[in-house]
């Protein structure tokens, strides 16, 4: 399905909508990136753009299964990531084609990011049916970047059929990739205490399945453990997912032990949500939820870029911190002034 090529970061004198359009649908990797890249830049003359680009290429998706991967640091999900996408690209005697979205920590202070999801994906790099791409999540709440939705939607086009997206594991991220996948995946390690040790219960009733990772070795009975007690946790949590029965397993990336299973696990979840009309409908809230996630982002771009706000706001803020004037007559002011 996919060309290898660099991606390059689109100027503005090289946007040519058409060419990413038809690059990327046919399943040209550089094309696809720089489609990407396009998409998540914040340059105000990219947006049009990116929203042409969109627009040509909504009605080119394809049927996939999105999979949402999160877990602690150190939980290995990188390295589960590559081993799932090689064996379902490489191994399986089905035509996977996989895109794996690793969202990446950006720094608070410099902005930057460590993108070295590649360098964690050897063996899936080098596979010319997959495809991955790591971005910056540039402070967007939840460890999620703000574009990864249309970075989905784009692969789809580009006739990816399994979309991996691996979150940083912190905070609000599992909440925001809960609402953007269709099968949501904690992994944990076992023999770092005691298991159910801050693993908050609201993380847990997030996820259609729980896997202990890197069973294998002298870890491998820890892990058999740590997956039964999970499993008896579950039992009495109510499901993500309604009328799926939420279970743990093991699986070993140093080994390929349980690949196959979760795997198996996914496609069984896929067929249940989708005879029992979950599927289509947790796509449809989902949707429902982007729209009202994009208003509120162009109405808070709106307000803060409004010519009397920004001429108000530093003052009213100073005034605001010497308690001169409470923080809520200050944004009923400042709202005043958008609306005029």
């Amino acid at each position: 399905m996919m060309n290898k090529g660099n991606s390059q970061t689109p100027r503005k004198s090289d946007i040519d909508v058409r060419a990413y359009a038809e690059g990327a649908l046919s399943g040209d990797r550089a094309m696809l990136a720089r489609a990407i890249t396009l998409i998540e830049s914040q340059a105000p003359h990219h947006q049009q753009a990116a929203q042409d680009l969109l627009t040509r290429l909504m009605p080119h998706r394809r049927p996939s299964i999105r999979i949402g991967v999160t877990g602690a640091p150190g939980a290995g999900k990188s390295s589960f990531i590559d081993a799932l996408g090689f064996y379902l690209s490489e191994l399986s005697e089905e035509n996977y084609q996989v895109a794996v979205l690793a969202i990446d920590p950006s720094s608070s202070i410099s902005g930057g990011s460590i993108l070295g999801d590649k360098t964690r994906m050897e063996r899936l790099a080098r596979s010319t049916k997959a495809f991955i791409r790591p971005s910056p999540t540039s402070g967007a709440l939840g460890g999620v970047a703000s574009k990864t939705r249309e970075a989905i939607f784009i692969c789809e086009a580009a006739g990816c059929n399994v979309i991996l997206v691996e979150t940083v594991g912190s905070g609000q991220s599992e909440i925001a990739a809960r609402s953007m996948v269709d099968f949501f995946l904690l992994l944990l390690i076992a023999g770092a205490g005691d298991e159910l040790q801050g693993i908050k219960k609201g993380v847990l009733e997030l996820a259609d399945g729980l896997l202990i990772h890197k069973a294998d070795g002298d870890n491998k009975i820890a892990a058999q453990a740590a997956c039964a007690q999970f499993n008896r946790v579950l039992h009495f949590l109510a499901p993500a997912t309604k009328g799926w029965d939420t279970r743990a397993y093991t699986a070993s990336s140093l080994t390929g032990e349980g690949i196959d299973n979760i795997w198996g696990v996914i496609q069984a979840f896929e067929g249940y949500t989708k005879q029992s009309g979950l599927f289509e409908q947790r796509r449809q809230s989902q949707m429902r939820d982007w729209l009202h996630h994009l208003v509120e982002a162009q109405l808070h771009d709106f307000f803060f870029q409004h010519p009397a706000v920004r001429s108000a706001l530093p003052e009213l803020e100073a005034a605001v911190m010497r308690g001169e004037v409470s923080a809520t007559a200050a944004a009923r002011q400042l709202l005043g002034l958008a609306l005029r």
